[in-house]
């Protein structure tokens, strides 16, 4: 999207004092996350082997910064796109018992973002997995979950509200739940993104259901790969897909914020399905891709969770750069200086 100058823009916190509220934050969600979702922390890699199916593919089309192993032969390593399919692998690995779960302190490089408000060079977020039940793999469980989250990001913007009195909270007490369909079938003549801000703009925050898989135009809402969160079982609701986006609404910028992707995890037989669908059924053969098919991961939910998102979303920043340190075009520094916009 293109760069967004809010008319009018004041922060609410000098830089010194943000990165106080930046750590406030962090520490005091990652907390109370994992006590409400029954998560420990790992630690996580910022790399993976090329070649064996752990890299999130994240919409299919992206490529991973990859390099050479001098000590290993030149064996080719990526740099994570996101830790979906890792954490699952270590589910399984740490035989974590159902109902419990981990997440970590995910970093990641986006070559290919455009850089904008929302979107960085530098990737940082909550990666979380969750072990569950066979019959736990259902709307239900899944709305239980995104309630659960949405919960936790209310009490810190509660939180930060005591702290900083002049912060108001801006999210409704409750999050509503849409699938993809739904809204296509409410406004057919507008895009998905269309969909999503008058959606968001109506209720605050929104759970859009159903994320990756075809609608009735043959056109998914949104890209999703198609070997982590299952978006093609059918549900109690009458449509397809188990997973979603927790989408806010941005009253800094005016715009539908994503804050969260998450879902219920592939099944064997959801992946071979989905597999199917995309036409890379070859991903099979991969060192994941096999031990899932063959049953040796378990059930799972899981997502991740963006920090900078978070911290900007509650401080009510303009742009992420207010809440990481990343790379900027100069233009967009010199735009952003010149609107009180702050870049660390």
């Amino acid at each position: 999207m293109a760069l967004i100058i809010p008319s009018k823009y004041k922060r609410k916190l000098l830089t010194e004092t943000t990165e106080i509220a930046i750590k406030q934050i962090k520490d005091e969600f990652q907390a109370a996350f994992a006590e409400t979702l029954k998560l420990r922390r790992v630690t996580a890699p910022l790399f993976v082997e090329a070649g064996t199916g752990l890299n999130d593919d994240l919409n299919g089309t992206e490529h991973a910064v990859s390099f050479e192993i001098e000590a290993m032969g030149g064996r080719k390593a990526e740099v994570v796109h996101s830790l979906a399919k890792w954490k699952r692998a270590k589910l399984a690995a740490y035989d974590i018992a159902p109902g419990y779960g981990i997440y970590t302190d995910m970093n990641a490089i986006r070559t290919f973002e455009d850089l904008d408000n929302l979107h960085s060079l530098y990737v940082d977020q909550w990666d979380w997995e969750k072990t569950i039940r066979d019959e736990d793999r259902n709307i239900g469980y899944l709305k239980e979950t995104v309630r659960d989250i949405y919960s936790t990001i209310k009490s810190i913007e509660n939180s930060i509200f005591h702290h900083y009195p002049h912060i108001t909270p801006t999210l409704p007490d409750d999050i509503t739940f849409v699938h993809a369909q739904q809204l296509l079938d409410r406004y057919p003549d507008k895009s998905p993104k269309e969909r999503e801000a008058l959606a968001a703009k109506e209720h605050g925050a929104v759970f859009i259901i159903g994320i990756g898989g075809p609608l009735s135009d043959g056109e998914p809402h949104d890209g999703r790969a198609p070997d982590y969160d299952d978006w093609s079982t059918p549900n109690a609701d009458g449509y397809a897909g188990l997973n979603g986006d927790i989408i806010l609404w941005n009253r800094v910028l005016e715009i539908p914020f994503e804050i969260s992707s998450m879902g219920i995890r592939v099944s064997p037989q959801s992946l071979a399905r989905q597999l199917e669908l995309r036409g890379c059924t070859e991903r099979s053969s991969l060192a994941f891709h096999r031990a899932l098919l063959a049953g040796e991961y378990p059930a799972s939910i899981g997502g991740g969770i963006g920090q900078s998102r978070l911290c900007m979303f509650i401080l009510q920043k303009a742009h992420i750069g207010e809440v990481q340190a990343s790379i900027w075009p100069e233009e967009q520094i010199k735009l952003c200086r010149q609107s009180g916009i702050d870049l660390l």
